[in-house]
C-alpha cells in the first residue's frame, strides 16, 4: 500500500542520515533503502525563492510549500497596528492577557501563555514535565518534535527521549508504548519516564488527524502511570475541523497543548502553550531563560486574537482544496501520479509519482518554472512551488494564500507537466 511504502523509506532515510551513511556534500541523498532514487528531508529545500530563475518573473506563482509562508491581511494588519500594550514581562501588556485568556476558553485549560514560537514552546512543555536532567519523554519516532527541533529537549533540557513507532496514520501501538515506560526508578540504571508527547496533526505522515479513541487511550495509559501527555499541536485546529468537534474535545486527552497562531491561523507569529494553571507558571519562568519573555509583544498578540477568532472555521476550505487537487492527481491523463485518498484528511496532501525515471526534485522543479509552450497551452505561466519530501514523496500544503483559483491553475501545471513529461518519453523511444 501507498502509506507502508512511504513509511519504511522514511525511516531509512532518517537511519541513514543518523548514521553518517549520507555525507557532508550529499546529505540528501540516501544510496539504500529508498528504491526511487534520492529523496530529501524537505526542509533541506526551504531556500528563499527568486522568481528571476523561472525564466517568466510575471508568473502567476502557487506556493504549496508549507502554510508557514502565510502573510497577515489587512485586517489582521490593522489590528495589530491599534493593538494596545504595555509590557508582558510585567504582566502588563492587556492584549497579550486578553489572548492567553481566549486561548485558555477556546483549548478547555486553565491558563494559556503566549510564545515566540511551537519549537520554543514544546521545549518548554519538556522542560516543565520533566523537572529533572536525565528525566525522559516517549516521542514517534516520526514525530516534529523528534526530528526537526534539533534535540533541544537533550541540548538545552537534559532530557532524554525513547522512540516509539509512528504508524502510517501518525498513531503508535499502545503496547509498545507501555513497553518503552521505565519502572524501575529510582533504580540507578535508568532514567524516569515522565512525559508522553503526541503530534495532531502529524506533519511527517500527511496532516494525518489522531482518532479521538487513540487519545483516550493515551491518556488513560498515562494516567495509570503517572505520566502527562503533551500534544504538540502545531495544526491541531486542523484536526478539530476535520474531526468537527470543539478543540477543548481533543485536548481532554492531553494534560499539556501547544497550538501555532502562524501556519493556517494566518497570524505573522506566536504559538499558545495552554495547560493547568501551576505548568503555565513554571512555564513563563522557563520562556524567560529561553529568551522568550518579549516586551510590547501586543502588537503580535493582536494578530493572535485575530487568529483564534475569525480563522478558525475557514481552514476546512484548505483541507477542500487539498482533496480536490489529490483527486485531480488521481485524474490525470496520462497517469503519472499516486495518491491514497483516505490519507488526505487535512491541509497537507504527499503524493508520489508513477514513473521512477522522473525523481521528485526533479518534478519540483518542472513545477516551479515556466515550461516551454506552457504559455501557449495554459494561456499563461504558472509557478506551483512544492517540495520533495520522505520517502520518494512530494508534498503540498494548503493556507489562506491560496485560492480555489489558485488550486485549479496548479492541477492544469501538473497535468501539463505530466502531458510533457509523456512526451519527452515517446520521443526518446
Amino acid at each position: 500500500m501507498f502509506l507502508k511504502t512511504l513509511t519504511i523509506p522514511a525511516r531509512a532515510l532518517l537511519q541513514c542520515v543518523n548514521r553518517g551513511v549520507i555525507s557532508p556534500k550529499h546529505r540528501h541523498v540516501c544510496p539504500v533503502g529508498l528504491g526511487r532514487g534520492p529523496s530529501r528531508l524537505y526542509y533541506e529545500t526551504a531556500q528563499p525563492v527568486d522568481p528571476s530563475l523561472s525564466g517568466a518573473s510575471s508568473a502567476r506563482t502557487v506556493d504549496l510549500r508549507s502554510d508557514t509562508v502565510t502573510k497577515p491581511g489587512a485586517a489582521m494588519r490593522q489590528a495589530m497596528a491599534e493593538a494596545e500594550v504595555g509590557d508582558d514581562v510585567f504582566g502588563e501588556d492587556p492584549t497579550v492577557n486578553e489572548l492567553q485568556k481566549m486561548a485558555a476558553e477556546v483549548f478547555g485549560m486553565e491558563a494559556a501563555l503566549y510564545v515566540p514560537s511551537g519549537t520554543m514552546a514544546n521545549l518548554i512543555a519538556v522542560m516543565v514535565h520533566c523537572r529533572e536532567r536525565g528525566d525522559e519523554m516517549i516521542v514517534g519516532d516520526l514525530s516534529h518534535l523528534h526530528i526537526y527541533e534539533q534535540g533541544g529537549s537533550a541540548q538545552l533540557a537534559g532530557v532524554h527521549s525513547t522512540t516509539v513507532t509512528n504508524l502510517p496514520d501518525g498513531t503508535f501501538d499502545l503496547d509498545q508504548l507501555e513497553s518503552k515506560i521505565r519502572h524501575g526508578y529510582p533504580d540507578a540504571h535508568y532514567p524516569r519516564s515522565r512525559l508522553v508527547c503526541v503530534e495532531n496533526t502529524h506533519n511527517i505522515q500527511g496532516g494525518r488527524v489522531l482518532p479521538l479513541p487513540f487519545l483516550q487511550k493515551v491518556k488513560a495509559l498515562a494516567d495509570r502511570y503517572c505520566l502527562a501527555v503533551h500534544m504538540d499541536g502545531a495544526r491541531m485546529m486542523n484536526a478539530a475541523i476535520a474531526q468537527k468537534v470543539a478543540p477543548s474535545t481533543i485536548l481532554q486527552n492531553t494534560h499539556t497543548v501547544s497550538v501555532c497562531l502562524s501556519k493556517g491561523l494566518g497570524a505573522p507569529v506566536g504559538t499558545m502553550l495552554a495547560g493547568p494553571q501551576d505548568f503555565i507558571s513554571r512555564a513563563v519562568r522557563c520562556r524567560k531563560a529561553l529568551g522568550g519573555g518579549l516586551r510590547q509583544v501586543g502588537i503580535l498578540a493582536a494578530a493572535g486574537k485575530l487568529a483564534l477568532g475569525d480563522m478558525i472555521n475557514r481552514l476546512e476550505e484548505d483541507h477542500r482544496h487539498a482533496r480536490t487537487f489529490a483527486q485531480a492527481l488521481l485524474e490525470c491523463d496520462p497517469p503519472l501520479y499516486e495518491v491514497d485518498m483516505a490519507a488526505v484528511e487535512t491541509n497537507i496532501l504527499r503524493f508520489r509519482l508513477r514513473d521512477a525515471s522522473l525523481t521528485p526534485t526533479e518534478f519540483c522543479a518542472l513545477m516551479a518554472r515556466v515550461g516551454e509552450g506552457e504559455q501557449a497551452a495554459m494561456g499563461q505561466g504558472v509557478r506551483v512551488l512544492m517540495f520533495p519530501h520522505i520517502g520518494g514523496s512530494v508534498r503540498a500544503v494548503w493556507h489562506l494564500g491560496i485560492s480555489l483559483e489558485d488550486t485549479q491553475l496548479a492541477i492544469q501545471k501538473l497535468q501539463f507537466v505530466a502531458r510533457q513529461h509523456s512526451q519527452q518519453r515517446l520521443r526518446a523511444q
